[in-house]
């Protein structure tokens, strides 16, 4: 529904009482249901900002090539500024001490590195299932839940996840999960550039450290990260990748699907969603 623009000979507020309320609702259902800032910004106003480069290798690449297997926002470092730059050297430099997903996890605890997160969140959201397993699943960031509780994927769109991944047989038991971000950001805005380049090397660290068998990819910030591709998550879903870190020995098959956010707020792809779980179960299958 769009405004009624006032007369410019009557004092006609810009919106009724009605159109408010059906914009409120709006936002709700985007997920706009948090205030980030003290005063509103309008983002017309603003100089349009440059998008980050696409890797030459996955512009290149025709559909339904696998793309870059290295981490999208591990090698947007170098278009971030010289603090930004140092942070993430660091970060790789601390992530590279680490020998086991408990020594992970402490050196996590101690980086001082992302303050605009960790000084703000409850707690550090690690990860949650078997390490054990041939599954691994990386997601965006914490919510509010997973915040309070310390583990990821346990509020409503978790409990869509579980009910998503038990069709195929699969639980807790028999899956590892965790995110991009370890800390939930304030009003559970998007994580920055920086912030995402910060925790990169330990989600690298971190996926070595689990050597799975099959990495999914949950979400489009997820993919973004992992594959080293821009394109949007309804391209990349149900497509198989190669996924490699410098850590690792070989590449690992790597499935991007939608987030469970995005299917509770559009319930029609889930179609969608069923046939690339059908993909992973098959591809389980030939693993043995």
């Amino acid at each position: 529904m769009e405004p009624t623009v006032p007369n410019s000979d009557t004092s006609t507020p810009f919106y009724d009482a009605s159109q408010a309320i059906e914009w409120l609702r709006f936002y709700l259902d985007a997920g706009a249901d948090a205030a980030i800032d003290e005063a509103p910004v309008n983002r017309f106003a603003l100089p349009a900002a440059k998008s980050p480069p696409i890797q030459a290798a996955a512009a290149a690449a025709p559909a339904g090539t696998p793309a870059a297997p290295r981490g999208a926002v591990t090698q947007s470092a170098a278009i971030l500024g010289n603090n930004d730059r140092a942070l993430a050297e660091s970060a790789r430099s601390a992530a590279r001490e680490a020998r086991s997903l408990d020594e992970l996890k402490e050196i996590l605890q101690r980086f001082e590195g992302i303050e605009s997160l960790r000084g703000r969140a409850t707690n550090l959201v690690f990860a949650d299932g078997n390490p054990a397993a041939r599954v691994m699943l990386v997601g965006e960031a914490p919510g509010a839940d997973e915040d309070r509780l310390g583990k990821p994927f346990v509020g409503v769109s978790g409990q869509l996840l579980d009910r998503m991944l038990g069709a195929i047989g699969l639980d807790r038991t028999s899956f590892y999960i965790t995110n991009v971000c370890f800390w939930r950001p304030p009003g559970n805005r998007k994580p920055t550039e920086a912030e995402l380049v910060a925790q990169a090397p330990f989600v690298e660290r971190h996926i070595e450290l689990v050597a799975p068998q099959v990495l999914v990819m949950v979400g489009a910030a997820s993919a973004h990260s992992l594959l080293g591709t821009n394109d949007g998550i309804t391209r990349l879903r149900g497509r198989w990748f190669d996924y490699k870190s410098g850590g690792m020995a070989a590449a690992i098959p790597a499935l991007p699907i939608f987030h469970p956010a995005f299917l509770l707020r559009q319930p029609a792809q889930k179609r969608e969603t069923w046939a690339d779980l059908l993909k992973l179960k098959a591809r389980l299958a030939q693993l043995g």
